[in-house]
């Protein structure tokens, strides 16, 4: 009788000879996807309350704006210490942290806060969505191997998009019901981030791949019972990899062999600065869909609640699309070999030119063939995460949450600026709201669409730049062997 099979189930080696180890890795996956479901929704609630909660509160395009960038504020500043603390802390905790944290701070809007209570809490929301995606990635990476990351990693981007999706029709529906109305969308939210996080601190456990002192002990396990079991089956164990820093293939082949480098390093590559510019293009078009784009359907074409909360979810399927079709592309192409320049670098760069292609366009356009150009445009930028899955390549475990939290916090500039500066460009152009319970006047709607024109052909043209720039720059591969051979830590 052989020795896999006197273990008890809940084993590590066990699940391994038993295929388990993947089954678990994907329930994990499943939960972060949930976990991003809660993020985004929390994200594109404010978009979506926008017509009642700026009748109500007495607010202007310009204060909304100001409010919509207000997320960001911190976001950048606590997701990078938050980066740089998972090299430390379990990001089980961090995780259930933060969905704690998203929860409570919903509340405040349910029980009756002014417009100074909603720019406080989307303040201090923000800070603790800050760290959301980079530690999500981590933590997923810590159940797979380096080439099976890019599928997982896109299934949870994905995620990102299906909040929007799944919560914009119920959310909508919540803001159009008489019984309810639109502070009744925060209560919801917060209601379903304490259901996760209860289901969280159950379900939630940290991999074998992790650099955590039990994931280093689960991943040394691992190996050994691996190793075994092949022999047991007359099968030859596969040869452990080594490093060659003189070599032309794939990172992915040795990415987890990669020692600590001086992280200032990092920051100053050509891969890390495209990667920044590309991240802030991607998340200015976030910024657009979770506070105006509700705004500019419920003007340009005239779409009742229901239908605009329906309407809105159009650009983040064309996400979940593109980010899944990303995902197996570039799956497919690191394991047969393809460099993760080529299978991921590029294929995210060359996506964001057509976004910026779609922008350019729509200025050109009205009516709904504007809102098709809009979906689609807005749609194929939103593939951050493909960016610092990418990068995370180039560093070792420990580095790779801080890597990409530095990353995500200075692209989260482009959400910054994008709420204020459509709500700036629609000040300019003359759009005044109108007072509770009144429509938009057609020419209050094209001065709407004038204002957001000019943001649209902004924006298009940075981001048929930076796709270019990506295409060219964006090269962990070259990057990690750079680091590894000049600036590697021995101690």
């Amino acid at each position: 009788m052989s020795t896999t099979r006197n273990l008890a189930d809940h084993t590590l080696r066990a699940a391994i000879a038993n295929g388990k180890m993947n089954r678990r890795a994907w329930m994990v996956t499943g939960m972060l996807v949930l976990f991003q479901i809660v993020n985004f929704a929390d994200k594109a609630v404010l978009g979506l309350v926008a017509d009642p909660a700026m009748r109500e509160l007495g607010l202007t395009a310009g204060q909304f704006g100001f409010i919509g960038s207000a997320f960001f504020f911190l976001f950048a500043i606590v997701g990078v210490i938050v980066g740089f603390l998972a090299g430390k802390v379990s990001t089980r905790w961090i995780l259930l942290t933060m969905g704690i944290a998203w929860a409570v701070l919903q509340f405040p809007m349910l029980f009756g806060g002014g417009a100074a209570i909603l720019l406080v809490t989307r303040i201090l929301l923000g800070g603790a969505e800050g760290p959301a995606t980079p530690i999500s990635l981590q933590h997923a990476h810590g159940w797979f191997n380096a080439k099976e990351r890019g599928l997982p990693s896109s299934v949870i981007a994905a995620g990102s998009t299906l909040g929007p999706i799944l919560a914009a029709p119920a959310l909508a529906w919540i803001i159009a019901n008489p019984a309810l109305g639109w502070r009744w969308a925060f209560g919801f939210l917060g209601i379903f981030g304490l259901l996760w996080s209860v289901a969280w601190l159950l379900l939630g456990r940290d991999g074998p791949y992790s650099h955590s002192t039990a994931g280093k002990a689960q991943a040394k396990a691992g190996a050994i019972s691996l190793a075994e079991d092949q022999q047991q089956a007359g099968q030859k164990p596969e040869p452990v990899a080594e490093f060659d820093l003189q070599g032309k293939g794939s990172i992915a082949d040795s990415s987890d062999l990669l020692k600590i480098v001086p992280i200032r390093r990092v920051l100053g590559s050509w891969m890390f600065v495209a990667a920044v510019l590309a991240g802030a293009g991607c998340f200015w078009a976030q910024g657009f869909l979770t506070t105006w784009s509700p705004k500019y359907l419920g003007s340009v074409v005239a779409l009742t609640p229901e239908m605009i909360g329906l309407v809105s979810t159009f650009p983040w399927v064309i996400g979940a699309i593109a980010l899944l079709v990303l995902g197996f592309g570039s799956r497919y192409l690191m394991k047969r070999g393809v460099t993760v320049r080529w299978a991921m670098g590029a294929l995210f760069g060359a996506t964001l030119l057509i976004s910026g292609v779609c922008f350019s366009i729509l200025p050109f356009l009205s009516g709904y063939a504007a809102v098709a150009m809009l979906t689609l445009g807005a749609g194929t930028a939103m593939i951050y995460p493909l960016a610092p899955t990418a990068i995370a390549f180039s560093v070792c475990s420990r580095q790779r949450a801080a890597l990409m939290a530095t990353l995500t916090g200075l692209a989260s500039v482009g959400g910054v600026v994008a709420p204020a500066m459509v709500g700036g460009l629609m000040d300019s152009a003359g759009y005044i709201p109108s007072p509770k319970g009144v429509a938009d006047s057609a020419e209050m709607a094209e001065l709407l669409a004038q204002g957001m024109n000019a943001s649209f052909g902004m924006i298009g043209i940075y981001l048929v730049v930076v796709g270019i720039f990506c295409v060219l720059m964006l090269n962990p591969d070259r990057t990690a062997r750079k680091l590894q051979t000049s600036f590697t830590f021995t101690g």
